[in-house]
């Protein structure tokens, strides 16, 4: 994949835009556009130095040298070719590490037969998945991608994508981008839930619902989604039954939607033991201190809203529970 990844990078950093980004400027203008200057890579005295904007190439007459943006970097540094990658793409702010592994885990769902299975079997839609830029984590690939980009190994454990014999962290498992983190659901035996090392961050997508009058939050993403698809576009996730500290102050710096206090339903899981209901009523009494208005959705017995509407619920039917929300 390493070339593919160049020819990308070479493709959104025009060689004249670096080369002008570096204090070059060129002396005069040939025949075809092309530009001549002195040499940024040698001690030059006359104009040696071609660049052909067109062909994103460059060539010294004077020392020898020459070759595309990824090549000048390399010269110009004194780096090698996955560090002259990285420093190209700091420079242009094309990316950073979190984006890039989510991009790459949404190409790798199109070829992975088990995970669209998955999802489908969730209920999940086309449209939403790729609204919510749902990917896969195959495993044993991510390191090699990403070292193509330029991104070093010890970046790559720092931030927990890869383990200390650099095997990818996330393998067989569908992937939820997060605004500072990574949720990675298991499709097999493994552990089920998984983020990478630090916080979840805040309410999902809360900049998108945090005006709506009514909110309703649920526990997972998976929930989240096909109650988007079902047209309920006021939904936000915890990520679990517990609020951090950021989503809680989220939910009481933003309690007035045109005046008025809002009205936030927690849909949690029925599970057969009660403890989504319990922690769903804890929350409510401690949102209700808080001065948050509150009703507990009560789905039917062992359900969440995921379970709900794939096993035939529909949005008429959802909205019957919300009306029927109690305190």
């Amino acid at each position: 994949m390493s070339w593919q990844a160049a020819d990308l990078l070479k493709q959104q950093i025009p060689l004249l835009d670096y080369l002008q980004g570096q204090g070059w400027k060129p002396a005069r203008r040939s025949a075809g556009g092309r530009l001549l200057g002195l040499c940024p890579l040698h001690a030059d005295h006359q104009p040696s130095f071609l660049i052909d904007p067109s062909k994103n190439l460059f060539y010294c007459y004077g020392c020898g040298r020459g070759g595309d943006v990824i090549r000048l970097a390399e010269l110009y540094h004194g780096v090698r070719f996955a560090e002259a990658m990285a420093l190209l793409r700091d420079w242009s702010g094309l990316g950073s590490l979190l984006p890039d592994v989510a991009k790459f885990y949404q190409l790798h769902l199109q070829r992975h037969v088990e995970a669209g299975a998955y999802l489908m079997h969730r209920g999940l839609q086309a449209e939403v998945i790729e609204e919510l830029r749902i990917g896969y984590a195959p495993g044993r690939c991510l390191r090699t991608w990403l070292n193509s980009l330029g991104y070093p190994l010890s970046d790559l454990q720092q931030a927990g994508l890869v383990n200390a014999e650099g095997y990818d962290t996330y393998s067989h498992r569908i992937v939820f981008p997060l605004e500072e983190n990574l949720y990675g659901r298991s499709i097999g035996a493994a552990v089920p839930h998984r983020f990478l090392p630090g916080s979840k961050g805040g309410l999902y997508a809360w900049q998108k619902v945090r005006h709506h009058p009514e909110i309703i939050l649920v526990e997972g993403l998976f929930d989240l989604a096909v109650l988007w698809q079902a047209g309920f576009h006021n939904v936000t996730c915890a990520l679990g039954t517990h609020l951090n500290a950021l989503q809680f102050r989220q939910l009481c710096a933003d309690n007035e939607c045109s005046g008025k206090r809002r009205m936030l339903y927690l849909a949690f899981d029925s599970d057969a033991n009660g403890s989504g209901q319990k922690a769903a009523q804890s929350l409510s009494q401690r949102l209700r201190t808080a001065g948050i208005n509150t009703r507990r959705i009560e789905l039917p017995a062992g359900h969440d809203p995921n379970s709900f509407f794939v096993s035939g619920g529909s949005a008429q039917e959802f909205r019957c529970l919300l009306e029927r929300a109690c305190l």
